[in-house]
């Protein structure tokens, strides 16, 4: 009788949930079905993510007030068994001591060689100066980690007369590694009056007593602050991720988040242990052909090591691109992007990225087509999937590479291109990809597409340029939207090899993954027409030309279960049963 009561007890839950949540979607159409966010309010970047003793955390910059930025900013706190399914926990600290009464803003999660977490983190101390500041643990033998101490020592690293560091640009302490000699090493974000960036470097032997280094890890001028810094090892073979601390066969990535241009960029290199200076093998420009990990709606990126799976992982902030009162009447702003594996291209030269394989658990009806012909001019419906929620992978073959346009020699910046030269211009190859979000009558879509040129440039190893556009300009009726088109150039050899394209697609978000991870494009959008069942998918191929699609899958994908409030007593349950059986 008690297992009878139990089961229809749980049933009897399960249709309510799903009943609110179907309220919700009408009520709330942006919001995702998988994509990280806290129930409400205002979320940024994402801090410390970790796997502690086979549970996934996840910190990020919360407003527990409002859905616009505030500067009682605390650090948000969920766990997860999968990377997927989000439980939230009680913030894991907000501003309390001297050194973080006015905020505690970004940082890093360490562990320690005993197994212990450490947070190294920004406070905005009673004067308003920014400093860093560290937090542990209170029960290391709980794996949820609910409670976190901070050091009476705060803050351990301080701008002042001696060292010259601004104090309104110091932030950010990025995950520490152990140098050559056994000591610490972290990287905090800096910049100074004329604008040179700074990767200012400090060690320890300890990790609570650090000294600064006499030159930065890293600097460049003209390029201002340097947020959120990341600083980790990649293997020059395979895909599989190493730890923050290893040497050898590796490369080194320096990216650094620019808040001139608000943009993630990053540069492959060495790091020299002896004299503790990174120097990249290309150098750092900063201009349409700078390396990127997101060329759209992407910011303040962070990694970590998954030694459960062997990987990197990367998270980033996708902010909104609405109005903020558009924000305030929905109760929320801010999205994490669906984490992504991190690694080094075969070239040598670029990172790859890819959504975690996880993401596998979600799908659920697939619609495959193979051996497709897409006629010039032709908008083909892909039916069968939940178009508003869905993870769609095609791969295109494009023959008659000869007729390809010779690309402009002042067609330089990718973003420029795809803005000035959307859909309705028609060229040789292209464009050609898919539109998502679109409603019946077509007055909505976001398009994803590439275009193939032929290079001017004689001397490059190709003769062909892969262009890839996010097209937001169609997304929504609403105009007072940021509805920018994003673009970027795709390293990738098409008489060589085939072009993919992979979009993620979930509500408000789109989230697109050229030439096997080479490009990533994230953008945001509100369309009133094209939501929930009124959304359409299309595979589309506005050129001149012929292109084959050798093979489309799209999948519709469940929802995941994402800080839900109301679930949180019975999920901590449920995982501490997994946890107990494992």
């Amino acid at each position: 009788m008690t297992k009878t009561l139990l089961l229809v007890s749980l049933l009897l839950c399960s249709f309510i949930i799903d009943l609110e949540a179907s309220h919700q979607d009408l009520n709330q159409p942006y919001r995702t079905g998988y994509h990280f966010q806290p129930p409400s309010n205002w979320m940024n970047d994402p801090n410390g993510p970790m796997v502690y003793k086979g549970i996934y955390h996840l910190f990020y910059q919360y407003n527990p007030y409002g859905a616009v930025w505030d500067v009682r900013i605390v650090w948000g706190h969920s766990t997860s068994l999968d990377l997927v399914n989000w439980t939230p926990q009680p913030p894991a600290f907000s501003p309390s001591q001297p050194s973080d009464i006015n905020g505690c803003w970004s940082g890093s999660v360490t562990i320690l060689p005993n197994g212990t977490p450490v947070i190294l983190y920004t406070g905005i101390d009673q004067n308003k100066s920014q400093v860093q500041n560290v937090a542990v643990p209170v029960n290391i033998s709980d794996p949820y980690l609910r409670e976190w101490s901070k050091s009476s020592k705060n803050p351990l690293m301080a701008p002042d007369a001696v060292n010259g560091i601004n104090p309104d640009r110091f932030r950010d302490p990025t995950t520490a590694w152990i140098g050559h000699d056994g000591e610490w090493r972290v990287i905090v974000g800096s910049s100074t009056d004329d604008r040179r960036g700074l990767a200012v470097l400090y060690k320890s032997r300890d990790f609570f007593n650090w000294t600064q280094a006499t030159k930065p890890l890293h600097h460049e001028e003209l390029t201002g602050m340097w947020e959120c810094p990341d600083f980790f090892p990649v293997s020059l073979t395979g895909t599989d991720g190493v730890e923050t601390s290893s040497f050898g066969e590796v490369k080194h990535v320096l990216k650094v988040s620019l808040i001139e241009t608000l943009h993630d960029y990053y540069t492959i290199g060495s790091y020299d242990r002896e004299k503790d200076v990174y120097v990249p093998d290309l150098g750092f420009v900063q201009d349409g052909s700078a390396p990127r990990l997101d060329y759209g709606k992407y910011y303040a990126s962070k990694t970590f090591y998954d030694d459960v799976k062997k990987r990197r992982i990367l998270w980033g902030w996708v902010n909104e691109s609405s109005p903020a009162k558009d924000d305030i009447e929905k109760g929320w702003s801010g999205l994490q992007s669906f984490p992504r594996k991190v690694w080094l291209g075969e070239s040598g030269n670029e990172l790859l990225q890819w959504p975690i394989e996880e993401i596998e658990t979600l799908r659920e009806t697939q619609v495959k087509w193979d051996n497709e012909v897409l006629k010039a001019g032709s908008v083909l419906q892909v039916s069968g999937v939940t178009s508003a929620q869905a993870d769609v992978e095609v791969f295109f073959k494009v023959k008659d590479l000869e007729k390809a346009d010779v690309i402009e020699p002042s067609w330089t910046d990718p973003q420029k291109i795809c803005s000035q030269e959307d859909l309705s211009v028609k060229s040789g190859l292209g464009p050609f990809g898919l539109m998502v979000l679109a409603s019946n009558d077509m007055e909505e879509y976001t398009s994803v597409y590439f275009r193939i040129f032929k290079s001017n440039d004689t001397n490059k190893n190709t003769k062909y340029v892969v262009l890839m556009c996010s097209d937001q300009s169609r997304s929504s009726l609403n105009e007072e939207n940021d509805k920018a088109t994003f673009g970027a150039f795709v390293a990738i050899d098409p008489s060589q090899e085939t072009l993919s394209l992979r979009t993620l697609i979930d509500h408000s978000i789109v989230e697109s993954y050229g030439g096997g991870g080479k490009v990533c494009i994230t953008s945001r959008v509100y369309p009133k027409l094209a939501i929930g069942e009124n959304a359409n998918l299309f595979v589309f191929n506005k050129g001149n030309l012929s292109v084959d699609v050798l093979s489309l899958s799209a999948w519709s994908l469940k929802s995941a279960q994402i800080n839900d409030e109301s679930m949180s007593p019975f999920i901590q349950y449920e995982d501490s049963h997994s946890l107990n059986q494992s």
